[in-house]
């Protein structure tokens, strides 16, 4: 049985080199995989998942009126896949979540996803919400706060390091934009800026 699994982390803790180890595995053996990422996220190479060692590799991107469910059964019916990865799931929307988990119910197709937790104000995302309450298996990855804690917070920074309190939910941004923190040293960034 196909199980819906959710790979959670703070900022730079390995989940795209993560996905993509694991779709080089599946591949290494013959074994078809489908890449998806956000569409939201333009950092990169548009179509392409990257990390930042490197290492990068084809993927659809989504957004939130992609019909993820019915693209992969598309994909499916042209080339049995052994797997579905999904980057940035945290901008998954709740449609999204359960129509992957209907893939691992009922196409029988593994469904593996990694993202955020939670945003710079240590709120869920609300594609992680729904991976958090219904993924078969739950996977913390660990980053690395300044301190050498375990970071599982995302402060998100303005032009001179200083923690930005309010905005959006989603603005997209790497090292210049976030850094990640234990929650210690989360609170006391945003007390300080507060």
């Amino acid at each position: 049985m196909a199980k819906l699994y959710f790979y959670y982390a703070s900022m730079n803790a390995g989940k795209s080199t993560t996905l993509l180890q694991a779709d080089f595995n599946y591949r290494e053996r013959g074994m078809e995989t489908m890449l998806w990422t956000a569409a939201l996220d333009d950092r990169y190479e548009v179509g392409a998942i990257t990390s930042r060692i490197g290492l990068k590799a084809e993927a659809h991107k989504f957004t939130p009126e992609t019909d993820i469910h019915a693209e992969v059964l598309e994909e499916h019916a042209r080339r049995p896949l052994a797997c579905v990865l999904v980057d940035e799931a945290q901008f998954l929307s709740r449609a999204q979540v359960l129509g992957l988990a209907r893939l691992a119910d009922e196409a029988n197709i593994p469904v593996v996803t990694y993202g955020l937790r939670t945003d710079f104000a240590a709120e869920l995302f609300p594609g992680s919400a729904a991976l958090l309450g219904i993924a078969d298996a739950l996977v913390e990855l660990k980053g690395v706060c300044e301190c050498g804690r375990k970071a599982t917070m995302n402060l998100r920074v303005d032009g001179s390091g200083k923690a930005v309190l309010a905005g959006a939910q989603t603005e997209v941004g790497g090292n210049d934009r976030y850094v990640a923190l234990c929650r210690k040293h989360f609170m006391e960034a945003r007390r300080a800026a507060g």
